[in-house]
């Protein structure tokens, strides 16, 4: 891993961790960071229309009628807590761009910005899934995730999943903000080392959405490197956390 900027690793107590996922991903992605965390957060991850216990529920097609939908389950999910740090992973880092707008008008303590995987979110994706015949479709999803998920390759489950992740591959491909306001949180942007959808000038564009402090970290992996670089993500949002007052 390299980091921009070093930080002592610290918890925080009365923090909670409000992480959202990416496209066709469910919260129980982020449930196994519950127990990583080691108790430093609260971890809150966010439930998006058409999957898991929301299934039988339209999927959205708008990130920032998405952000609208989930901002009172969020808001209720932190409680009562001192901070909040947004966690987003590729769709999910423009979601939780847009939750943090909707979070400062509630005066909910937001304290930092996660993003991963992702350009500044003015900027537009190239290379498209949207509208492709449903081969095509699932195999510019596979390019761009870097690896098929098993589950597309059972009929039944493909016929369950695959209207989400249309959805959500749409909603994030036709995304624009919707407030050119920059926040005034730090920002601390994060990619995989060999991310062949998001390069290092891309996810260096974050510096432009805030006029807080700017961070800038890599972890080795390609797009979806988080998935196995849970414990020093989280160490490193810590660190961050710790130092970023």
């Amino acid at each position: 891993m390299t980091e921009s900027s070093g930080t002592a690793a610290a918890g925080q107590s009365g923090t909670a961790l409000v992480c959202v996922p990416f496209a066709g991903a469910g919260p129980s992605f982020f449930h196994p960071w519950r127990t990583l965390s080691g108790g430093r957060w609260h971890v809150v991850p966010v439930e998006l229309p058409g999957r898991e216990r929301r299934i039988l529920e339209t999927p959205h097609r708008n990130v920032s009628e998405a952000a609208e939908d989930c901002v009172d389950d969020v808001v209720t999910g932190v409680g009562g807590s001192e901070r909040v740090v947004l966690f987003g992973h590729s769709l999910g880092a423009v979601l939780a761009y847009e939750l943090a707008h909707l979070l400062k008008a509630r005066h909910v303590p937001v304290e930092r910005l996660v993003v991963s995987g992702s350009p500044g979110p003015w900027t537009q994706r190239e290379r498209r899934a949207t509208g492709l015949p449903e081969d095509e479709f699932l195999a510019r999803v596979e390019e761009f995730a870097g690896f098929r998920h098993e589950a597309l390759d059972h009929p039944e489950m493909r016929e369950l999943i695959l209207p989400t992740l249309r959805a959500d591959c749409e909603m994030h491909e036709n995304y624009v903000p919707s407030s050119d306001e920059l926040l005034s949180v730090p920002v601390c942007s994060l990619r995989g080392s060999s991310d062949g959808l998001v390069d290092a000038d891309q996810a260096q564009e974050w510096q432009k959405a805030t006029m807080g402090e700017f961070g800038y970290a890599e972890f080795p992996g390609d797009h979806m490197y988080l998935v196995d670089r849970a414990p020093e993500i989280l160490e490193l949002i810590g660190a961050q956390t710790a130092g970023g007052r």
